[in-house]
């Protein structure tokens, strides 16, 4: 390892912590031991030996005993899903997964069939990565990642920005000129973020070179190819074999790499030659026996030819069983030279004999691809059935196959209703996998293609499918932000006369656009909405009722119609609790739209339960795009009801989709409501809301609607609690544009009191007088709990700026009430706590304890870091003297939790940070039931029946210790 001393040094003081043995050297700083995953970066030109450092580092991992897994990604299969993880994985132990319970959701990286969607596979990818990390550490090491498959790099992208929390190194090496800007560009993001540490290596110097050719080279030659070289190891080695062997060149100039390999190859005999070409195309299916079998070549002859090539060091043994070339440029050079018709020949055979051995479709697809040169039903059908059991796992995969397909189906009529319906589903694939205008514009092709069968009028199928692209396209079109352009669309398709079930589902999809859009609110789609409900009715279909009542009931809450939004929310709930998950599967987004509205009518738990169930639906149904909707709901329904841990969690959950995706729209709105988490979650002055906040924004650009709105609105908020009340107002005004009509009505009052706060801080007090007067009137119309309580926070400013304390005390406190009403946790917490020095001040001492205590119990059980901040800075005096009714003292606290496993506690504090059982599991690697049965425990050991009680008592037991270490350090 000449050169790469520096590296190694660092490479030791990872590995050293990892594995945790004694520190290591001097220098990698940046690798601090915070329990989190580290991916290493190793960047550099072809040849430069980044392959060989790896295999040091490999080397050196299996030492500290780490178990090692190490793959490399190929230049000629970057269309395998997952290509390089099943490589890595192919060496794990038989045993290494023995009672691992999410198996299935890996399964395409075994190389095993499985139902799951891509993103549920990251997840369990990050806990099977830490399950193989106990005892002693995992070194995954992944090569050439420039050729990576788009599945493989949108795993690793969630690995980069979700740390695995065990001790895992991830280590990749790839070319800088060579890797997609996609990959750079989450690599760097790592960089800041410091999950990733990059290590470019450089040419060898001349000293290292001569040392690395052997003292048998004198001095001037061993310079000449140096210089030759430029340091590159690999061309220099391969400059050396030529200079030793006599092979003159053919100029004066030193030839060039491609040069001198197709010089050692040119020697090499027919039958040799074969061998090497065959290794080259096969690849990953490289064994010895399908080298065999492709070249026609056995026995003794074969086998003496394999070892000749190995002693030339042309073919190495490789893990698996495997033949590989022994650099890839090697492979490239000899790929590009074997004649176009023995390279088609090898994949036929290739692809024919995993057929015999009972490979899976997606297996034989690349073979199948390379070996197609005209119309093959039988060949098309793999690449079909390939691209069918990737769509959920590798959508770009999926999206490849099948546009391979439709270059050599026959554009026949015969064929018509087929290409028809592979373009559909292509379209759907480019669309989950971030190629949404690609997507649209075959959509647009499809949608204007004649729809008549050969011979024939349009059949009931051809209509069908024109609906389903109609509906498609509309959606894709909202991912884009053109929610007007979707508007249209769906309209003309209705103006065309279809039958009452196509109205059904277009008056579905147009419900679901308009409100979007502030340019066609949904009072301007009523009438079309309420045609697809008549025609649901008239034909007896429940789901599609079901569907078009909530959309229609999201669409009156949206805009502040409150008592058409519950009665249309009532009757579409009472449709989906009688019907079967089976019959919702085609309502996934109509749930995402039911529990949204009833989020909005502050209806906390019968929205959670609907977002819940729509969830489970989509995703076992693989309908990823709507599962950002659903996971958006659950969060916005957690943090109104102070359970803020676990309103983060799924925000990042839509994160990873929104990104996956690659709508600019949807990302605005998934980074609105995870900075809206971080703002609860978050102590005051910590800067990441506010970064989220701006990036929500940037996403949303010069949008104007919906999505755009409510991400200037939590913008406005994060400035707000970051300090900055100037920003805040901007921000807000933003959202709004003239007389702040773009800020959704049924939300207006809860932004207004953003706008009052600001105008108070920066002494506008006229201002904020008129827009807490707005805000009263707006609340009043509504009849919302919560909108009231933020309307009562808002006017108590107003008495407070005139010195009555006790008036505005009054107001939070009714705030409080307000907020408990409707279960709103989150504003309970801060109305009290708001109100508690006012309530001293006022000469309420018992009141402003007893408010004060009960706010700080519930920020410290939903988890709130704001709201505790807020308690800090507000504690009355005497505040936290006296426990509230009911509560146990210190000695009966200390008795309950001593019952306690140490297990038991550390679950119960993940319980007290509002995390669910699903979620405590991922973060302990246990299973789901095992948590449940220690909460269960815990729930009889301290005699509480709640999660909520079990969360106050664990903050009451922090609270407790904070109180022995003061009374300690006055000792």
């Amino acid at each position: 390892m000449l050169g790469r001393s520096v590296e190694l040094a660092r490479f030791d003081a990872l590995l050293d912590r990892v594995a945790g043995d004694a520190r290591g050297p001097a220098g990698g700083e940046e690798f601090h031991d915070d329990g989190r995953s580290r991916l290493v970066d190793i960047t550099g030109e072809a040849g430069i030996g980044k392959s060989r450092l790896l295999g040091e580092v490999c080397a050196r991992a299996r030492r500290r005993g780490m178990t090692v897994l190490r793959g490399r990604a190929t230049e000629y299969e970057r269309r395998v899903p997952f290509q390089v993880f099943t490589d890595a994985l192919a060496h794990l132990d038989p045993h290494a997964l023995d009672g691992f319970q999410e198996t299935e959701a890996v399964a395409p990286l075994l190389q095993r069939s499985g139902a799951v969607d891509r993103f549920g596979l990251h997840r369990s990818t990050a806990v099977l990565l830490a399950r193989l990390a106990a005892p002693s550490g995992l070194l995954l090491a992944l090569d050439d990642l420039h050729w990576a498959d788009p599945a493989s790099l949108e795993l690793l992208d969630h690995l980069v920005r979700h740390p695995v929390h065990a001790p895992v190194v991830l280590a990749v090496t790839r070319r800088d000129r060579q890797s997609p800007e996609s990959l750079a560009a989450r690599l760097t993001r790592g960089l800041d973020t410091g999950t990733v540490v990059r290590l470019a290596l450089r040419p060898l110097s001349a000293r290292d070179c001569a040392e690395l050719a052997g003292p048998g080279l004198p001095p001037a030659e061993a310079a000449a190819l140096y210089a030759a070289s430029e340091g590159n190891p690999f061309y220099f080695l391969t400059l050396l074999q030529a200079h030793r062997e006599g092979t003159p060149p053919e100029s004066s100039a030193p030839p060039g790499l491609g040069t001198l390999l197709l010089d050692e190859l040119a020697v090499l005999a027919p039958s040799r030659r074969g061998i090497v070409e065959a290794v080259a195309v096969l690849g990953e299916h490289a064994t010895p026996a399908m080298v065999s079998r492709v070249t026609g070549r056995s026995g003794t002859a074969f086998t003496d030819d394999v070892h000749a090539l190995t002693r030339r060091d042309l073919l190495r043994p490789a893990p698996q069983g495997l033949l590989t070339l022994r650099h890839p440029v090697v492979r490239t050079l000899v790929h590009e030279s074997t004649p176009f018709l023995r390279r088609v020949e090898i994949h036929r055979l290739a692809a024919r004999e995993l057929a015999r051995v009972g490979a899976s479709a997606a297996e034989r697809a690349h073979h199948v691809e390379q070996s197609l040169t005209a119309w093959d039903p039988a060949a098309v059908a793999v690449l079909d059935e390939a691209a069918a059991r990737t769509a959920r796992t590798a959508p770009a995969s999926c999206a490849h196959w099948l546009d391979v397909a439709l270059r050599h189906l026959p554009d026949t009529p015969e064929h018509a209703a087929r290409r028809r319906e592979l373009v559909l589903r292509r379209a759907r694939a480019l669309a989950a996998c971030g190629g949404l205008r690609e997507s649209r514009d075959l959509l647009q092709e499809l949608i204007a293609t004649p729809q008549r069968s050969p011979g024939g009028p349009t059949t009931d199928e051809d209509q069908d499918l024109r609906v389903r692209a109609v509906v498609l396209c509309a959606l894709v079109e909202r991912h884009l932000g053109r929610s007007t352009e979707a508007v249209a669309l769906l309209r003309r398709e209705l103006a065309r006369g279809p039958a009452p079930d196509h109205v059904v589902r277009l008056g579905l999809e147009l419900g679901s656009a308009a409100p979007l859009d502030s340019a066609t609110s949904y009072a301007q789609v009523r009438t079309e909405v309420e045609a697809a409900l008549a025609a649901a009715r008239s034909t007896g279909a429940e789901v599609g009722e079901a569907g078009v009542l909530a959309v229609a009931a999201l669409g009156e809450a949206y805009e502040g119609n409150m008592t058409a939004a519950h009665r249309l929310a009532r009757q579409a709930a009472a449709l989906v609790d009688s019907l079967p998950d089976n019959d919702l599967t085609a309502l996934c987004e109509p749930l995402a739209r039911l529990g949204w509205a009833e989020a909005f009518l502050e209806h906390y738990p019968d929205a959670e339960r609907h977002a819940e169930r729509g969830l489970d639906i989509a995703r076992r149904s693989g309908q990823l795009y709507v599962v950002p909707h659903l996971l958006l709901c659950l969060s916005h329904v957690r943090v109104q009801t102070c359970r803020i841990p676990s309103a983060l969690e799924l925000a990042d959950q839509a994160e990873d989709i929104a990104r996956g995706i690659g709508s600019d729209q949807l990302l605005a709105f998934v980074l609105a409501s995870k900075a809206a988490a971080l703002v609860a979650v978050c102590p005051p002055g910590d800067p990441r809301p506010l970064a989220v906040a701006e990036e929500a924004v940037a996403a949303a650009g010069n949008g104007v609607d919906w999505w755009a709105s409510t991400a200037w609105c939590i913008f406005g908020w994060a400035a707000l609690m970051a300090g900055d009340p100037v920003r805040a107002r901007d921000a807000m005004l933003q959202a709004g544009g003239p007389e702040l009509q773009r800020i959704q009505p049924s939300m207006r009052p809860l932004y207004l009191e953003i706008l009052v706060t600001s105008a108070l801080v920066t002494g506008m007090s006229e201002e904020a007088r008129g827009w807490a007067e707005r805000a009263r009137k707006e609340a009043e119309q509504l009849g919302l709990p919560m909108q009231r309580a933020s309307a009562l926070r808002s006017t108590a400013h107003l008495p407070l700026a005139q010195g009555d304390t006790a008036a505005a005390a009054d107001l939070f406190a009714e705030a409080a009430a307000e907020s408990a009403r409707c279960g709103a946790v989150f504003w309970e917490a801060h109305s009290l706590l708001l109100g508690a020095p006012l309530e001293a001040a006022a000469g309420r001492g018992r009141g402003a304890t007893h408010a004060w205590l009960r706010g700080r119990r519930l920020a410290e059980a939903g988890g709130s870091g704001m709201l505790v901040g807020l308690a800090d800075a507000t504690r009355p005096p005497g505040g936290g003297s006296e426990a509230p009714y009911g509560s146990p003292d210190r000695t009966e606290l200390t008795e309950r939790l001593a019952t306690l496993t140490a297990r038991e506690l550390e679950i119960a504090e993940l319980v007290a940070q509002g995390l669910t059982s699903q979620a405590i599991a991922d973060r302990l690697y246990v299973s789901r039931r095992t948590v449940e049965t220690h909460v269960s425990r815990t729930f009889r050991k301290t005699g509480v029946s709640s999660r909520t009680a079990l969360a106050t008592l664990m903050a009451r037991r922090r609270s407790g210790s904070r109180f022995g270490d003061a009374r300690a350090e006055q000792g």
